[in-house]
Protein backbone atom coordinates (compact mmCIF):
# COMPACT_ATOMS: atom_id res chain seq x y z
CA UNK A 1 0.00 0.00 0.00
CA UNK A 2 2.89 2.37 0.77
CA UNK A 3 4.29 1.92 -2.72
CA UNK A 4 0.90 2.67 -4.27
CA UNK A 5 0.53 5.93 -2.36
CA UNK A 6 4.13 6.99 -2.95
CA UNK A 7 4.01 6.23 -6.66
CA UNK A 8 0.86 8.28 -7.12
CA UNK A 9 2.04 11.18 -4.96
CA UNK A 10 5.52 11.42 -6.48
CA UNK A 11 4.17 11.13 -10.00
CA UNK A 12 1.52 13.76 -9.31
CA UNK A 13 4.00 16.29 -7.93
CA UNK A 14 6.49 15.81 -10.75
CA UNK A 15 3.76 16.00 -13.36
CA UNK A 16 2.22 19.10 -11.74
CA UNK A 17 5.44 21.12 -11.70
CA UNK A 18 6.82 19.47 -14.82
CA UNK A 19 3.77 20.48 -16.83
CA UNK A 20 4.12 24.09 -15.68
CA UNK A 21 7.79 24.09 -16.67
CA UNK A 22 6.84 22.60 -20.02
CA UNK A 23 4.20 25.31 -20.56
CA UNK A 24 6.78 28.02 -19.86
CA UNK A 25 9.39 26.48 -22.17
CA UNK A 26 7.00 25.83 -25.04
CA UNK A 27 5.46 29.29 -24.74
CA UNK A 28 8.89 30.92 -24.71
CA UNK A 29 9.86 29.03 -27.88
CA UNK A 30 6.44 29.63 -29.45
CA UNK A 31 5.71 25.93 -29.86
CA UNK A 32 1.94 25.48 -30.13
CA UNK A 33 -0.73 23.11 -31.37
CA UNK A 34 -2.19 23.70 -34.86
CA UNK A 35 -6.00 23.27 -35.02
CA UNK A 36 -7.76 21.31 -37.76
CA UNK A 37 -9.68 23.55 -40.16
CA UNK A 38 -12.77 21.32 -40.22
CA UNK A 39 -13.17 21.21 -36.43
CA UNK A 40 -15.75 23.15 -34.40
CA UNK A 41 -15.39 26.89 -34.94
CA UNK A 42 -14.95 27.53 -31.22
CA UNK A 43 -11.74 25.50 -31.23
CA UNK A 44 -9.93 27.86 -33.59
CA UNK A 45 -9.13 30.17 -30.68
CA UNK A 46 -7.06 27.34 -29.16
CA UNK A 47 -4.50 27.46 -31.97
CA UNK A 48 -1.03 28.00 -30.55
CA UNK A 49 -1.75 26.39 -27.18
CA UNK A 50 1.36 24.47 -26.02
CA UNK A 51 1.18 20.74 -26.67
CA UNK A 52 3.19 17.57 -25.90
CA UNK A 53 2.06 17.77 -22.27
CA UNK A 54 2.05 13.98 -22.24
CA UNK A 55 5.79 14.25 -21.61
CA UNK A 56 5.02 15.35 -18.05
CA UNK A 57 2.61 12.44 -17.56
CA UNK A 58 5.18 9.89 -18.71
CA UNK A 59 8.02 11.54 -16.76
CA UNK A 60 5.92 11.61 -13.60
CA UNK A 61 4.87 7.98 -14.05
CA UNK A 62 8.42 6.71 -14.56
CA UNK A 63 9.69 8.73 -11.58
CA UNK A 64 6.87 7.62 -9.30
CA UNK A 65 7.37 3.97 -10.22
CA UNK A 66 11.16 4.03 -9.82
CA UNK A 67 11.32 6.02 -6.58
CA UNK A 68 8.49 4.09 -4.89
CA UNK A 69 10.51 0.90 -5.25
CA UNK A 70 13.02 2.25 -2.75
CA UNK A 71 10.41 1.73 -0.03
CA UNK A 72 10.17 -2.02 0.22
CA UNK A 73 9.25 -2.65 -3.38
CA UNK A 74 10.49 -5.21 -5.85
CA UNK A 75 10.58 -4.54 -9.56
CA UNK A 76 8.90 -7.22 -11.64
CA UNK A 77 9.31 -7.99 -15.31
CA UNK A 78 5.67 -7.46 -16.21
CA UNK A 79 5.57 -4.15 -14.32
CA UNK A 80 8.62 -2.95 -16.22
CA UNK A 81 7.17 -4.17 -19.53
CA UNK A 82 3.94 -2.24 -18.91
CA UNK A 83 6.01 0.85 -18.15
CA UNK A 84 8.00 0.32 -21.35
CA UNK A 85 4.73 0.11 -23.32
CA UNK A 86 3.68 3.46 -21.86
CA UNK A 87 7.04 4.99 -22.74
CA UNK A 88 6.94 3.45 -26.21
CA UNK A 89 3.47 4.77 -26.96
CA UNK A 90 4.52 8.17 -25.65
CA UNK A 91 7.61 8.14 -27.89
CA UNK A 92 5.55 7.46 -31.02
CA UNK A 93 3.18 10.27 -30.03
CA UNK A 94 6.08 12.62 -29.33
CA UNK A 95 7.42 12.15 -32.85
CA UNK A 96 3.96 12.84 -34.22
CA UNK A 97 3.52 15.98 -32.09
CA UNK A 98 6.97 17.31 -32.90
CA UNK A 99 6.39 17.05 -36.63
CA UNK A 100 3.08 18.89 -36.21
CA UNK A 101 4.58 21.85 -34.39
CA UNK A 102 7.69 22.05 -36.59
CA UNK A 103 5.59 21.94 -39.76
CA UNK A 104 2.97 24.25 -38.15
CA UNK A 105 0.12 22.10 -39.44
CA UNK A 106 -2.28 19.60 -37.90
CA UNK A 107 -0.62 16.65 -39.62
CA UNK A 108 2.22 14.78 -37.98
CA UNK A 109 3.37 11.29 -38.85
CA UNK A 110 1.45 9.83 -41.76
CA UNK A 111 -0.92 6.98 -40.93
CA UNK A 112 1.50 4.32 -42.11
CA UNK A 113 4.42 5.63 -40.07
CA UNK A 114 2.30 6.00 -36.93
CA UNK A 115 0.92 2.50 -37.35
CA UNK A 116 4.40 1.06 -37.79
CA UNK A 117 5.50 2.79 -34.59
CA UNK A 118 2.53 1.45 -32.63
CA UNK A 119 3.05 -2.04 -34.05
CA UNK A 120 6.65 -2.01 -32.87
CA UNK A 121 5.50 -1.10 -29.36
CA UNK A 122 2.67 -3.65 -29.38
CA UNK A 123 4.67 -6.54 -30.82
CA UNK A 124 7.56 -5.76 -28.48
CA UNK A 125 5.29 -5.82 -25.43
CA UNK A 126 3.54 -9.02 -26.52
CA UNK A 127 6.86 -10.77 -27.15
CA UNK A 128 8.39 -9.70 -23.85
CA UNK A 129 5.31 -10.77 -21.89
CA UNK A 130 5.10 -14.22 -23.48
CA UNK A 131 8.85 -14.80 -23.43
CA UNK A 132 9.84 -13.55 -19.99
CA UNK A 133 6.73 -13.70 -17.78
CA UNK A 134 4.13 -16.28 -16.80
CA UNK A 135 1.27 -14.42 -18.45
CA UNK A 136 -1.64 -16.69 -19.34
CA UNK A 137 -2.23 -16.82 -23.08
CA UNK A 138 -6.00 -16.79 -22.87
CA UNK A 139 -8.75 -14.31 -23.64
CA UNK A 140 -10.17 -13.31 -20.30
CA UNK A 141 -12.73 -11.05 -18.68
CA UNK A 142 -12.03 -10.83 -14.94
CA UNK A 143 -9.55 -13.68 -14.40
CA UNK A 144 -7.22 -15.73 -16.57
CA UNK A 145 -9.74 -18.59 -16.38
CA UNK A 146 -12.88 -16.47 -16.80
CA UNK A 147 -13.85 -17.24 -19.49
CA UNK A 148 -10.27 -18.40 -20.08
CA UNK A 149 -10.34 -19.15 -23.80
CA UNK A 150 -6.85 -20.51 -24.34
CA UNK A 151 -5.50 -19.39 -27.73
CA UNK A 152 -1.78 -20.12 -27.49
CA UNK A 153 1.19 -17.80 -27.71
CA UNK A 154 1.01 -16.69 -31.35
CA UNK A 155 -2.68 -15.86 -31.34
CA UNK A 156 -2.36 -14.18 -27.93
CA UNK A 157 0.40 -11.97 -29.31
CA UNK A 158 -1.84 -11.03 -32.24
CA UNK A 159 -4.70 -10.34 -29.80
CA UNK A 160 -2.37 -8.18 -27.69
CA UNK A 161 -1.28 -6.19 -30.73
CA UNK A 162 -4.90 -5.63 -31.75
CA UNK A 163 -5.84 -4.49 -28.24
CA UNK A 164 -2.92 -2.06 -27.91
CA UNK A 165 -3.37 -0.52 -31.35
CA UNK A 166 -7.14 -0.28 -30.90
CA UNK A 167 -6.93 1.27 -27.44
CA UNK A 168 -4.31 3.85 -28.40
CA UNK A 169 -6.43 4.98 -31.33
CA UNK A 170 -9.56 5.09 -29.14
CA UNK A 171 -7.89 7.37 -26.58
CA UNK A 172 -6.48 9.48 -29.40
CA UNK A 173 -9.98 10.00 -30.82
CA UNK A 174 -11.31 10.96 -27.38
CA UNK A 175 -8.64 13.61 -26.91
CA UNK A 176 -10.64 16.41 -28.53
CA UNK A 177 -11.84 18.46 -25.55
CA UNK A 178 -9.83 20.07 -22.76
CA UNK A 179 -9.40 17.44 -20.05
CA UNK A 180 -11.66 14.79 -21.60
CA UNK A 181 -9.15 12.03 -22.34
CA UNK A 182 -7.14 12.86 -19.22
CA UNK A 183 -10.14 12.57 -16.90
CA UNK A 184 -11.39 9.35 -18.49
CA UNK A 185 -7.86 7.94 -18.38
CA UNK A 186 -7.53 8.74 -14.67
CA UNK A 187 -10.77 6.84 -13.95
CA UNK A 188 -9.59 3.81 -15.90
CA UNK A 189 -6.11 3.68 -14.36
CA UNK A 190 -7.65 4.03 -10.90
CA UNK A 191 -9.70 0.94 -11.68
CA UNK A 192 -6.59 -1.00 -12.67
CA UNK A 193 -4.86 0.15 -9.50
CA UNK A 194 -7.69 -1.44 -7.52
CA UNK A 195 -7.70 -4.56 -9.72
CA UNK A 196 -3.96 -5.02 -9.37
CA UNK A 197 -4.01 -4.61 -5.59
CA UNK A 198 -6.97 -6.99 -5.26
CA UNK A 199 -5.22 -9.60 -7.38
CA UNK A 200 -2.09 -9.20 -5.23
CA UNK A 201 -4.12 -10.01 -2.12
CA UNK A 202 -5.60 -13.11 -3.77
CA UNK A 203 -2.78 -14.48 -5.90
CA UNK A 204 -4.05 -18.04 -5.51
CA UNK A 205 -7.27 -17.12 -7.36
CA UNK A 206 -5.90 -14.74 -10.01
CA UNK A 207 -2.56 -16.37 -10.72
CA UNK A 208 -0.80 -13.02 -11.11
CA UNK A 209 2.28 -12.80 -8.87
CA UNK A 210 3.26 -9.41 -10.31
CA UNK A 211 -0.09 -7.79 -9.58
CA UNK A 212 1.16 -5.34 -6.93
CA UNK A 213 3.86 -3.97 -9.23
CA UNK A 214 1.27 -3.52 -11.98
CA UNK A 215 -0.95 -1.66 -9.52
CA UNK A 216 1.98 0.64 -8.75
CA UNK A 217 2.32 1.51 -12.44
CA UNK A 218 -1.41 2.26 -12.58
CA UNK A 219 -1.15 4.45 -9.47
CA UNK A 220 1.76 6.35 -10.98
CA UNK A 221 -0.29 6.97 -14.13
CA UNK A 222 -3.20 8.28 -12.06
CA UNK A 223 -0.88 10.71 -10.30
CA UNK A 224 0.76 11.78 -13.55
CA UNK A 225 -2.57 12.43 -15.24
CA UNK A 226 -3.99 14.37 -12.28
CA UNK A 227 -0.89 16.57 -12.10
CA UNK A 228 -1.23 17.30 -15.81
CA UNK A 229 -5.00 17.80 -15.58
CA UNK A 230 -4.46 20.76 -13.23
CA UNK A 231 -3.17 22.68 -16.28
CA UNK A 232 -5.27 20.88 -18.90
CA UNK A 233 -8.66 21.71 -17.34
CA UNK A 234 -10.66 24.14 -19.49
CA UNK A 235 -9.53 26.54 -20.67
CA UNK A 236 -6.47 24.35 -21.22
CA UNK A 237 -3.05 25.94 -20.84
CA UNK A 238 -1.50 22.89 -22.51
CA UNK A 239 -2.64 19.85 -24.51
CA UNK A 240 -1.39 16.32 -23.90
CA UNK A 241 -0.99 15.73 -27.64
CA UNK A 242 -0.44 12.30 -29.10
CA UNK A 243 2.42 11.97 -26.60
CA UNK A 244 -0.14 11.66 -23.84
CA UNK A 245 -3.01 9.93 -25.63
CA UNK A 246 -0.84 7.14 -27.07
CA UNK A 247 0.93 6.66 -23.73
CA UNK A 248 -2.43 6.38 -21.93
CA UNK A 249 -3.83 3.98 -24.54
CA UNK A 250 -0.74 1.78 -24.49
CA UNK A 251 -0.75 1.71 -20.70
CA UNK A 252 -4.41 0.75 -20.38
CA UNK A 253 -4.13 -2.06 -22.91
CA UNK A 254 -0.88 -3.34 -21.40
CA UNK A 255 -2.40 -3.41 -17.91
CA UNK A 256 -5.51 -5.21 -19.17
CA UNK A 257 -3.30 -7.84 -20.78
CA UNK A 258 -1.02 -8.18 -17.74
CA UNK A 259 -3.93 -8.50 -15.28
CA UNK A 260 -5.89 -10.87 -17.57
CA UNK A 261 -8.83 -8.45 -17.82
CA UNK A 262 -8.74 -7.67 -21.54
CA UNK A 263 -12.48 -7.87 -22.13
CA UNK A 264 -13.22 -5.89 -18.96
CA UNK A 265 -11.24 -3.00 -20.47
CA UNK A 266 -14.09 -2.36 -22.92
CA UNK A 267 -16.32 -1.55 -19.93
CA UNK A 268 -13.80 0.19 -17.66
CA UNK A 269 -12.81 2.38 -20.61
CA UNK A 270 -16.35 2.57 -21.94
CA UNK A 271 -16.13 6.23 -22.96
CA UNK A 272 -13.24 5.44 -25.30
CA UNK A 273 -15.36 2.72 -26.88
CA UNK A 274 -18.32 5.08 -27.34
CA UNK A 275 -16.12 7.71 -28.98
CA UNK A 276 -14.61 5.15 -31.36
CA UNK A 277 -17.95 3.60 -32.27
CA UNK A 278 -19.35 7.06 -33.04
CA UNK A 279 -16.59 7.58 -35.62
CA UNK A 280 -17.15 4.13 -37.16
CA UNK A 281 -20.92 4.71 -37.41
CA UNK A 282 -20.40 8.14 -38.92
CA UNK A 283 -18.16 6.71 -41.65
CA UNK A 284 -20.47 3.76 -42.38
CA UNK A 285 -23.59 5.93 -42.64
CA UNK A 286 -21.78 8.52 -44.76
CA UNK A 287 -20.60 5.91 -47.26
CA UNK A 288 -23.74 3.78 -47.36
CA UNK A 289 -26.30 6.59 -47.55
CA UNK A 290 -24.83 8.98 -50.05
CA UNK A 291 -23.09 11.47 -47.81
CA UNK A 292 -25.68 11.62 -45.01
CA UNK A 293 -24.37 12.10 -41.49
CA UNK A 294 -25.53 10.33 -38.36
CA UNK A 295 -23.90 12.96 -36.12
CA UNK A 296 -23.24 16.62 -36.76
CA UNK A 297 -19.57 15.75 -36.34
CA UNK A 298 -17.61 12.79 -35.03
CA UNK A 299 -16.26 11.86 -32.53
CA UNK A 300 -19.46 12.29 -30.58
CA UNK A 301 -18.18 15.00 -28.21
CA UNK A 302 -18.07 17.36 -31.21
CA UNK A 303 -21.69 16.44 -32.02
CA UNK A 304 -22.78 17.72 -28.60
CA UNK A 305 -20.73 20.90 -29.03
CA UNK A 306 -22.39 21.64 -32.37
CA UNK A 307 -25.76 20.90 -30.77
CA UNK A 308 -25.19 23.93 -28.56
CA UNK A 309 -23.79 22.42 -25.37
CA UNK A 310 -21.00 24.51 -23.79
CA UNK A 311 -17.65 22.72 -23.85
CA UNK A 312 -17.53 22.42 -20.07
CA UNK A 313 -21.01 20.86 -20.05
CA UNK A 314 -19.94 18.26 -22.60
CA UNK A 315 -16.79 17.59 -20.59
CA UNK A 316 -18.46 17.08 -17.22
CA UNK A 317 -21.27 14.93 -18.62
CA UNK A 318 -18.84 12.69 -20.50
CA UNK A 319 -16.70 12.46 -17.37
CA UNK A 320 -19.82 11.22 -15.59
CA UNK A 321 -20.35 8.62 -18.31
CA UNK A 322 -16.72 7.56 -17.97
CA UNK A 323 -16.96 7.30 -14.21
CA UNK A 324 -20.15 5.25 -14.50
CA UNK A 325 -18.49 2.86 -16.96
CA UNK A 326 -15.54 2.44 -14.61
CA UNK A 327 -17.88 1.79 -11.66
CA UNK A 328 -19.80 -0.83 -13.64
CA UNK A 329 -16.54 -2.50 -14.65
CA UNK A 330 -15.32 -2.66 -11.07
CA UNK A 331 -18.72 -3.92 -9.96
CA UNK A 332 -18.50 -6.79 -12.42
CA UNK A 333 -14.95 -7.54 -11.30
CA UNK A 334 -16.00 -7.66 -7.64
CA UNK A 335 -19.10 -9.73 -8.43
CA UNK A 336 -16.86 -12.31 -10.07
CA UNK A 337 -14.61 -12.28 -7.00
CA UNK A 338 -17.61 -13.13 -4.83
CA UNK A 339 -18.51 -16.00 -7.17
CA UNK A 340 -14.92 -17.21 -6.82
CA UNK A 341 -15.40 -17.34 -3.05
CA UNK A 342 -13.50 -14.14 -2.15
CA UNK A 343 -15.23 -11.96 0.41
CA UNK A 344 -12.46 -9.58 1.58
Amino acid sequence: MTRLLLAGAISGVISLFGTKALINWLTHHRVGQPIRDDGPEGHHTKAGTPTMGGLAIVAGTVSGYVVSDLFGGIYTRSGIFVLLAIMGGGAVGLMDDWIKVVAARNLGLNKKAKMVGLLIVAVGFAFLMTEFTNVHTSISFTRFDSPGWEIGRILWMAWAVLLIVGTTNAVNLTDGLDGLAAGAGAFAFAAFMFIGFWQFRHIDVYGNPHALDQAVVASAMVGGIIGFLWWNAPPAQIFMGDTGSLAIGSGLAALALATHTQLLLTIVGGLFVVETVSVILQVVVFRRFGGRRLFRMAPIHHHFELAGWPETTVLVRLWLVSGLCTAVGLGLFYADAIRAGITA
